[in-house]
């Protein structure tokens, strides 16, 4: 639909779902330009980012930057709308998901921010670098009580999590090995940061008290020793069962809503070809996660598995917000779409609900949050006067596809995404095309496409 015209290399479909799940959309001028180089090419793009292709921090911190949540929500929501490194600010939503801490309880907002920016960093690294991150890290040990972790006295609310819903799952290790694995990581603690007043916030630092640690015989998963945290982390690295709990996360995430992670040790994944695949890649690799999302990606079921995925909350307000095209400079008003529109919906960044994380797919939509969604899309097409909603109007108005309903409607959906939908949706947007034929042009235009984002179609990534 774009008036830019490139020879096409990779289907223009593909690629938006592609960067409907790697980030949070792309326009359809985006989408051609990409079209014009190999899917595997697009691919290594976005699993190697580098700062060249990012955003700026010193112009973050200039126009956007401050110490509060609002403003690093708003930073945050900045990036996922202009960044080309779309894949690194989706990886950093992931892991907040997985490793699910908020600000409700820790109540320091940078330890939570830099929990983030952690992510950002390491995202697609190793794994043993991801869970020693966390492990070190003063938002999560205060989320789940580590600092509470003595000689003596341990607290297993951190062991028995990194086991149950980070790491393992349900089923791949005992009570024996929780208690011994919170032994081991008895000491991780953190240095308390000085009062807010009067010099503002300062980072907490993670401290090993060495005088606080056990330093007695453990055993974990079949392993005997003096184990300390990494030793434990060392082990859980190199199970199977680890490399398939990861890379089923990762499916969940990306490809296809699963059921819920408290369930998977009685329901078996949809799809355990990719799922053996993505792990065999894990193990192959020493748990590369950059390996994992490669074979991910590549794969026939991710590339077909389009529309199966309920947008969380903040995919839907960041690809909307994309779609308006308001937000490419740094003017005021992001963080409200993050603190209160998509609370609205279900879901605060640095705050999930508990420490199982967003309970997602279906569960983002129940009468109150359709409605809040929908009424979101709605007024962001408005009158159809944002730059983006603009220029997607004025294509299809200079266009000679509005002749017919039919080809309206799929003139319109093309300039969306393209994007599909159910053929009972088609037909009845095929009808509202037919009853509104005798409308202004650009008043047609808009109504249709604030029809379309108001089907249970658009609700889908």
């Amino acid at each position: 639909m774009s008036t830019k015209a490139v020879e096409s290399k990779t289907d223009p479909a593909l690629l938006a779902h592609l960067y409907r799940r790697v980030g949070f959309g792309a326009t359809r001028d985006q989408i051609d330009q990409l079209a014009g180089q190999d899917y595997a090419e697009t691919v290594e793009f976005l699993l190697n980012p580098t700062p060249e292709t990012g955003i700026p921090d010193d112009e973050l911190t200039r126009y956007m930057g401050g110490e509060a949540q609002h403003a690093y929500l708003a930073i945050w929501l900045y990036r996922m709308l202009n960044s080309r490194n779309q894949l690194q600010e989706k990886m950093a939503l992931f892991w907040h998901g997985v490793f699910a801490t908020g600000l409700i309880k820790n109540e320091h907002i940078l330890s939570g921010t830099n929990q983030i920016e952690m992510f950002r960093r390491n995202g697609m690294s190793d794994i043993r670098r991801i869970f020693m991150g966390i492990a070190k890290d003063p938002a999560m040990i205060y989320w789940l009580d580590n600092n509470e972790n003595h000689l003596g006295e341990p607290n297993e609310n951190w062991g028995r999590e990194l086991l149950e819903l980070f790491s393992l799952g349900v089923g791949n290790y005992s009570e024996i090995d929780i208690k011994h694995a919170s032994r081991a990581f008895t000491g991780w603690t953190f240095a308390q940061s000085p009062p807010l007043y009067p010099h503002g916030y300062y980072p907490a630092d993670f401290l090993f008290d060495a005088d606080d640690h056990d330093n007695g015989e453990k055993e974990f998963l079949g392993h005997k020793g003096n184990l300390d945290g990494g030793d434990i982390i060392d082990i859980i690295v190199k199970q199977p069962a680890c490399a398939a709990f990861i890379s089923r996360h990762l499916y969940n995430f990306f490809v296809a809503d699963e059921p819920q992670v408290p369930t998977w040790n009685d329901l078996p994944p949809q799809d355990p070809e990719l799922i053996d695949a993505m792990s065999k890649a894990f193990l192959d690799s020493g748990g590369e996660i950059k390996e994992v999302l490669r074979v991910m990606f590549n794969s026939d079921s991710f590339k077909n598995a389009r529309f199966k995925k309920v947008k969380s909350p903040i995919e839907l307000v960041a690809g909307i917000l994309m779609l308006a095209g308001e937000y490419t400079d740094y003017r005021p008003g992001l963080a409200e779409y993050v603190q209160t529109t998509t609370f609205n919906m279900g879901q605060l960044l640095l705050n999930p609900p508990t420490v199982e994380g967003w309970h997602t797919g279906k569960e983002w939509i129940d009468g109150g949050n359709l409605t809040e969604r929908v009424n979101f899309a709605v007024e962001q097409i408005g009158d159809g006067l944002s730059p983006g909603i603009k220029q997607i109007i004025d294509q299809l108005v200079e266009g000679d596809s509005l002749f017919t309903p039919e080809s309206f409607v799929a003139s319109t959906l093309d300039a969306l995404g393209p994007i599909d939908v159910e053929e009972s949706t088609r037909e009845a947007l095929i009808q509202f095309a037919s009853n509104t034929e005798s409308y202004e042009t650009r008043s047609r235009v808009v109504r249709m496409l604030r029809l379309m984002v108001s089907t249970p179609d658009f609700q889908y990534a």
